[in-house]
C-alpha cells in the first residue's frame, strides 16, 4: 500500500515558512518521498503500519493549513498516469562540433 499526503501550508510569515520546512523536514525523514511539489509518497506494508504512520501524521500536523492523506494500493498506485509538457533546456546536446582524435 502508499500512503500519499497532500498539503497546503501558509507562507506567508516567517513562522509559516519555519513550520512549512519543519513539516517538510519530518515527511522526508519518515521515508516519504517527493512526487510533485507538496505530494509525498510512502510505501507501507500493512494496515499496522498505515494506521501508526497516519497517526503520526495527525500527532504532527501543522498549525494552520491543509493537510489531507490517501491510502491506495499498490495496483492502484501502478496506474498513475504521468502527463508532462515538454522539456527545455539549455544545455546543447548535440554532437555536431564533436571533434574525434
Amino acid at each position: 500500500m502508499r500512503i500519499i499526503v497532500f498539503f497546503d501550508l501558509p507562507t506567508t510569515t516567517d513562522k509559516d515558512k519555519r513550520e512549512y520546512r519543519r513539516f517538510r523536514k519530518l515527511l522526508i525523514k519518515n521515508g516519504f518521498v517527493m512526487m510533485q511539489e507538496s505530494v509525498y509518497v510512502k510505501m507501507v506494508l500493512n494496515q499496522t503500519v498505515q494506521k501508526s504512520t497516519l497517526e503520526f501524521l495527525k500527532k504532527n500536523k501543522p498549525l494552520d493549513g491543509l493537510v489531507q492523506a490517501l491510502v491506495v494500493t499498490e495496483k492502484q498506485f501502478s496506474n498513475t498516469v504521468n502527463i508532462v509538457g515538454t522539456f527545455e533546456t539549455d544545455v546543447v546536446d548535440s554532437d555536431e562540433r564533436l571533434i574525434v582524435l
